[in-house]
Order: C-alpha cells, then structure tokens, then sequence
C-alpha cells in the first residue's frame, strides 16, 4: 500500500467552518467536496479531513483512479469564455468605449475590484 506525503495533502484548498447546525466546526476541501469531517475544534476538524482524504487518496490510487491535483499547482492559461446577452454585450463595449478601454480591459478591472 502507498503512502502518501503529509506535503501533498496540504497543498489541497481547506475550509474550516462553523456548522450551526451540527454545533462543531467543519473542515472541507475544494478538491474534494463529497468529503467533511466535524470536530469540536477547527484543528481537530482539518486534522480528520486531512486523514479522510489520505485514505481516499490511497483508494483512489490502488484503484488506478486519476487524484484530483491541488489547484494551487494547476496551471491556469488566464483566459476563459463567457457568454453574455446581446444587451449587455452592447452595454460593455459602450462602457468600455467612454473609458477608452477594451472590453476585456473594463472586465478585467471590474474583475479584480470584486471582492
């Protein structure tokens, strides 16, 4: 059976939150959103989830099954595409026009003052 490094677990995306439902905190992991695990504390909760997800990493692996790779070590090309209604198409290229910008330069900075 492999094991897998604690340094490759780590590099997955984590959240640690509060369920008001369940009265523990509850770890979950972006690559891996069927897996949770509940705990009293937000260390013991990450900690559990990090288990399950070694164990799932295992299964995975003795079934010849692809493992998710962490999104921190994907590659990302910087383009995506985006379907938008003619209206608003028009709407863009005319605010993007009186900014004398392009469109995809106006979209861009809304983008990235998002919050």
């Amino acid at each position: 059976m492999q094991t897998i490094p604690t340094t490759e677990i780590s590099h997955y995306t984590y959240r640690v939150t509060w369920s008001v439902e369940d009265q523990e905190f509850v770890a979950s992991c972006l690559e891996f959103p069927s897996l949770s695990w509940l705990s009293e504390t937000q260390v013991d909760a990450l900690s559990g989830l990090e288990k399950v997800i070694a164990a799932a990493i295992e299964d995975l692996s003795s079934e010849g099954e692809p493992i998710p790779d962490p999104l921190s070590e994907r590659s990302f090309s910087g383009k995506f595409n985006l379907r938008v209604g003619e209206a608003l198409h028009r709407r863009l290229a005319m605010e993007a026009a009186e900014e004398k910008l392009s469109i995809n330069q106006l979209i861009v900075r809304r983008l990235s003052s998002a919050n």
